[in-house]
């Protein structure tokens, strides 16, 4: 909708006005009309067409049947817009002490950000294909999608990270996922490839492996002519055995990462994104299954390794040496 005020004389200029209006005046030839129940949030700018200047309000509509709940997520993005800048400063600003800090005290940050420029997925020597399957928006609340976009964020920062980045895609990247995405800017530089369509579109159906916890196939090696699909759902286990379900109907196979075989774990064996991500890279970068776990699960999931029979004979034999 727009609203356009017209008249013979200069208009003086408003912009930036975001207070609700509830009157529309349209001003023509001298004649005033007001419409009223019409509520926008105004976003002003001046036109001039033949000597006449007219002043529109448009683009930012605020339907009259908004629920409050509506309306406050509304106030409540438009808040976020206006602190985003200045945080932003801050953060860069925040960056720059941490740098100087750090090589006051010769600490080492990992790589410079012209080293990380130069080490790509098109130049990486590791070819292991990792995606995350994003085709589950409508499972989730709003509050979870925008904890998958961080997970996926932190996944973006290993593999940039990384000496040899694998190669990182996103699929089913649309809908409500991608809007949460578009709050980082940028994002579409970075080094993913983003695909709206389906894995299964994307990528061989043969070369395909869905990895799920609840799948009776153990991954022993990973292989790099295959694609490993990670299911981009944060459910707090509501959804136990969802991914499985439909690695199942789709046809394609399936396999879980070899946890039992290498960890004693009293705590639940749930992993987030980041961390099935993470654990992949570093069996990638050299690191035996046993040192990723060990590396990368938290402590809180109070991981032990498991011993095998031969490392027990040897401390055995060792402890019986020294005394």
């Amino acid at each position: 909708m727009e609203i356009t005020i017209k008249e013979s004389e200069t208009v003086e200029t408003v912009k930036d006005v975001e207070v609700p209006q509830k009157v529309e005046i349209q001003e023509e030839h001298g004649i005033q009309e007001t419409v009223k129940n019409v509520e926008v949030l105004q976003d002003i700018e001046i036109k001039e067409e033949h000597g006449i200047q007219e002043s529109v309000v448009k683009d930012l509509e605020v339907p009259k049947n908004m629920s409050k709940t509506q309306l406050k997520k509304i106030k409540k993005r438009e808040k976020w817009l206006e602190r985003k800048v200045e945080k932003r400063i801050k953060e860069r600003a925040k960056a720059k002490e941490k740098r100087a800090l750090a090589k006051e005290k010769n600490i080492d940050l990992g790589p410079s950000r012209k080293a990380l420029k130069r080490s790509t997925m098109a130049d990486s020597d590791c070819k292991l294909s990792v995606t995350i399957d994003l085709a589950f928006d409508d499972h989730m609340i709003d509050k979870d999608i925008a904890k998958l976009i961080k997970q996926i964020l932190r996944c973006y920062t290993l593999n940039r990270r990384a000496a040899a980045p694998m190669q990182f895609s996103l699929t089913s990247f649309n809908g409500k996922s991608q809007q949460e995405m578009a709050k980082h800017n940028g994002y579409e530089h970075w080094d993913v490839k983003f695909y709206p369509e389906t894995y299964l579109n994307v990528y061989p159906k043969d070369k395909i492996v869905y990895l799920t916890s609840e799948s009776e196939n153990v991954i022993e090696t990973l292989d790099h002519e295959c694609v490993y699909v990670i299911g981009g759902l944060v459910d707090h286990n509501r959804y136990k055995g969802f991914c499985h379900r439909l690695a199942q109907e789709a046809g394609v196979r399936h396999g879980q990462l070899p946890l039992n075989k290498f960890l004693h774990m009293k705590a639940r064996k749930v992993l987030t994104i980041d961390h099935v991500f993470e654990i992949l890279l570093r069996v990638t970068e050299g690191k035996s299954w046993q040192e990723a776990f060990l590396q990368v699960l938290p402590e809180r999931k109070n991981a032990q390794p498991v011993v095998s029979a031969d490392e027990v004979v040897i401390n055995n034999s060792q402890d019986k040496d020294q005394s």
